[in-house]
């Protein structure tokens, strides 16, 4: 259940209308979304607009028209108490290193107005995170599953409305990804709604129940991942070499008859070849919706 603000008004946790940003060229095309509650992923190639998208909804940019609000309050006419329900996790580590886990916590707590229980809510989310018993020891000495772990904690000193997390698993090992993608899925199950971006597909693939493909400063599709992989197409028939490289793929609409008619088209010389039949993947539909041309995009469901 997501909690009741002082102040603000119950609505959407996150809601655009109509945003506009140009730097010379047009970065963000009269942009519509609406977010409350869960994880929400946001995909896209480098200068689709995302990095300015959130640089708006956290304040640091203004755009040029339309409106941004935050659990119901004007990040454009209210930043500073936008900025109160927000929390923000970048790819680079914002920690002291010559501070200890808990250090980083309680000085963070205190700046944000926590006096008197910022050790309190130091300790809290350090067993929250499972970093008690690393908590004095100096940042430095942390794996870099560690200080993302430490990261996300100290994003939820106060508790945000909305948390944005940019990349938050580059550069870790298999098990230290998963980690936080548990943290993640347990702060979304907490009343937060998290925003993330990410190029890993299959990291959103994972974590977020609403997807969202954005191509030349629009959103060019918006649904599950399953949605976006069904607006792809069928299955296609893919010839594998004896490497297991693919050779050829042949669309078909996974019906007796096409895949017959895929058969059909298996030349003499690749007859020798494997073959296998696959479903699009997530992969498969970001490629899709970022080549073709935009008036030929239709948003998903």
């Amino acid at each position: 259940m997501r909690r009741t603000q002082i102040g603000v008004t119950m609505g959407p946790t996150l809601e655009i209308s109509g945003i506009t940003k140009s730097y010379r060229d047009p970065v963000l095309d009269h942009l519509d979304l609406t977010l409350d509650g869960g994880v929400f992923a946001l995909l896209g190639p480098n200068g689709a607009g995302k990095t300015t998208l959130v640089s708006i909804l956290t304040t640091l940019v203004r755009p040029d028209s339309g409106t941004a609000h935050i659990a119901g309050v004007d990040v454009v006419r209210a930043p500073r108490e936008a900025r109160r329900l927000i929390a923000a996790t970048g790819q680079e580590t914002t920690l002291d290193d010559l501070l200890t886990g808990r250090e980083n916590l309680v000085m963070l707590g205190r700046l944000l107005g926590l006096a008197r229980t910022a050790s309190r809510r130091a300790d809290e989310l350090l067993e929250q995170f499972d970093l008690a018993p690393a908590g004095r020891r100096t940042v430095a000495t942390y794996s870099g599953g560690m200080r993302r772990r430490l990261d996300l904690a100290a994003s939820l000193i106060t508790q945000p409305a909305v948390l944005f997390l940019d990349e938050p698993t580059t550069g870790l090992d298999p098990v230290s990804r998963r980690r936080v993608w548990d943290d993640v899925r347990t702060l979304a199950g907490s009343g937060t709604t998290v925003f993330l971006t990410t190029q890993t597909l299959d990291e959103a693939e994972a974590l977020a129940e609403r997807i969202a493909v954005m191509r030349g400063g629009r959103i060019v599709a918006d649904g599950t991942a399953a949605e976006l992989t069904a607006a792809v197409g069928g299955q296609r028939l893919v010839l594998l070499d004896h490497d297991g490289s693919e050779v050829r793929g042949i669309d078909t609409d996974g019906t007796a008859a096409s895949l017959r008619g895929a058969m059909a088209q298996i030349q003499d010389q690749e007859k020798d070849l494997r073959a296998e039949l696959r479903s699009p993947t997530l992969d498969d539909a970001f490629t899709a919706l970022t080549q073709e041309p935009l008036d030929r995009q239709e948003t998903a469901a």
